[in-house]
């Protein structure tokens, strides 16, 4: 074996060659609005394939956040220290506006951005550091919490500093809801606000606190006293990591968790004593805001997913492309052709199935959705989250399988993204939990008949794609499926739930890829194809593949 000289140039900048992304944002963005992200993404995806990607391979391996409980004269500081990489990194993303352009106008532009535009530049982020796309999916969802319920007092301390672009200092977000008895139980919390006679002061310990110590203000569920037991007792609270003079804020961090990957985001065990907090919203409606903004990190869940995805597809593909193996090149051989273009196929629909619920999920969170677009949003939310997360970890995987004993080295990125990607099946909701929400839709919303109904008509949409018959085929067998799951014992359902919802997202796909058939033709419909035979399990043994047929036109 020996290593021929490159076929084709390893990425130097994640955006300008991703034609699904260019697409996406021609589709969804308005022109004005699109010439600058298309100018600002091009530098950021620089970045994110050349600095940022070196940086964060150093935080990874020696460079990881580390605790500093006290200071040289024995005070308790909880201070988390961070490479100078890493302060970079901080500083060249949020500056971009990640966060801040959702909330406040573009200068350049005296307009908001809008999520379609951040999720893009989370996109690129995450191919080279999913884990500090951790730290911004939570100064997001603080964001969303203080702009959509904090008083105007507030906001007007906070929200300036959480939406910084480099123009005042940053309070980078965090969400703490986790607790050691509780899990996803989220009810089981006992985490305590006590009122002083002046101010509510929050006492007990949050189990799993990501961003511990990086964060300016915390959004921490708490119950008050005389609260009601369960979810519904439960109080939304924005708790600065420090006082006015700049001492910690009656808290302290136990410890940091030694996790399997995302190192680059400090999650810690914190105990709070008399931490002085602010109510946000209407006090009896903690949980619902918190759930809303577990919604926006599954989104962000999703698009680290699909970041990973698309990095392990361009490192295989880079790798293959310039090894050779028994007298020829990897790519010639069918099997490693087959995997590269069942590679290419699932990533293109599933990254235009998350732009598609993200461009739905700006229209909602304006308040221009409708109630059926809440509810399916809230359905493509969680089956999309599911399904990405899985297939991040199948694309890590199978990327380290195509490397062979290289890709098991840490001297190459894909170990770092197995171990990336693992978290994101837990993060924001297991496969279990999610099965439980697409339940709680179908039951008080009858969601299952709003999905069936929404993909007939944009089904009924498309004229010319040869394809459509295939998805109509499948959605007429899945229809027939949810009536028979519908009317199961509730123990029956959570056991079948989580194949409803694989086959939900495979369905959703499935539309949008007959749909980008028939808008671009060409390749985008040898992609639809491609994609419709392996999901559903089309091709039968010794007939002609499709991906070998293709290869040259998709890759």
């Amino acid at each position: 074996m020996k290593v021929l000289q490159a076929t084709n140039e390893r990425e130097t900048n994640f955006f300008e060659n991703d034609e699904t992304l260019n697409k996406i944002l021609e589709q969804m963005l308005d022109p004005q609005l699109l010439e600058y992200a298309k100018r600002e993404l091009q530098d950021f995806g620089g970045l994110t394939a050349g600095e940022i990607d070196e940086r964060a391979k150093h935080t990874d391996r020696e460079g990881e956040p580390r605790l500093k409980r006290y200071n040289k004269y024995g005070e308790e500081t909880s201070e988390i220290w961070v490479n100078d990489g890493y302060k970079k990194t901080v500083q060249q993303s949020y500056n971009t506006g990640i966060v801040g352009y959702v909330h406040k106008e573009i200068p350049q532009l005296g307009r908001k951005g809008n999520y379609v535009y951040s999720f893009a530049q989370g996109y690129l982020l995450s191919h080279a550091e999913p884990g500090f796309y951790c730290p911004i999916t939570l100064t997001m969802a603080t964001a969303y919490l203080l702009d959509h319920y904090a008083s105007e007092e507030l906001k007007a301390r906070f929200l300036p500093h959480v939406c910084s672009t480099g123009d005042v200092e940053l309070f980078e977000g965090a969400t703490f809801l986790t607790e050691r008895q509780g899990g996803s139980d989220v009810g089981a919390n006992v985490v305590e606000a006590k009122f002083d006679g002046e101010n509510y002061r929050i006492y007990g310990e949050k189990y799993f606190a990501s961003n511990a110590g990086m964060c300016g203000v915390a959004m921490v569920l708490a119950r008050m006293q005389d609260a009601p037991s369960g979810s519904k007792g439960l109080t939304l609270f924005a708790v600065p990591w420090k006082k006015e003079d700049g001492s910690v804020n009656g808290l302290r961090i136990r410890r940091l968790k030694d996790k399997l990957g995302v190192r680059a985001v400090p999650s810690g065990e914190v105990e709070f004593d008399g931490a002085l907090a602010y109510v946000v919203g209407n006090p009896t409606k903690g949980i619902y805001y918190m759930l809303e903004a577990l919604n926006l990190s599954r989104i962000c869940n999703a698009v680290a997913s699909i970041g990973i995805m698309r990095r392990a597809f361009l490192e295989a593909k880079h790798y293959v492309s310039n090894r050779e193996a028994f007298g020829q090149v990897l790519t010639n051989y069918p099997m490693i052709q087959d995997s590269l273009a069942k590679f290419a196929a699932k990533l293109h629909v599933e990254v235009a199935a998350t732009f598609d619920l993200i461009q739905q999920y700006d229209r909602v969170t304006n308040g221009k959705g409708t109630e059926r677009e809440r509810i399916l949003n809230r359905l493509y939310i969680a089956i999309i989250k599911k399904e990405t997360a899985e297939q991040a970890v199948k694309f890590a995987s199978e990327a380290i399988e195509l490397h062979g004993g290289n890709g098991y080295i840490e001297d190459f990125v894909t170990p770092r993204l197995l171990r990336d990607a693992q978290v994101l099946t837990v993060w924001e909701g297991t496969a279990n939990i999610l099965a439980l929400e697409v339940i709680r839709l179908f039951k008080k919303y009858d969601a299952h008949k709003l999905f069936v109904d929404e993909m007939n008509k944009r089904l009924q949409a498309i004229q010319g794609s040869t394809l459509k018959e295939v998805v109509v085929n499948q959605i007429n067998e899945l229809e027939k499926q949810l009536q028979i799951f519908v009317a199961l014992e509730d123990a029956a359902q959570t056991y079948e739930a989580k194949e409803i919802a694989k086959k939900m997202a495979l369905l959703y796909e499935s539309v949008i890829a007959v749909e980008w058939a028939e808008q671009y033709g060409d390749k985008y419909e040898k992609l639809a194809d491609i994609y419709l035979e392996d999901s559903w399990r089309l091709r039968k043994i010794g007939e002609p593949m499709k991906t070998l047929q293709y290869y040259n036109e998709i890759m």
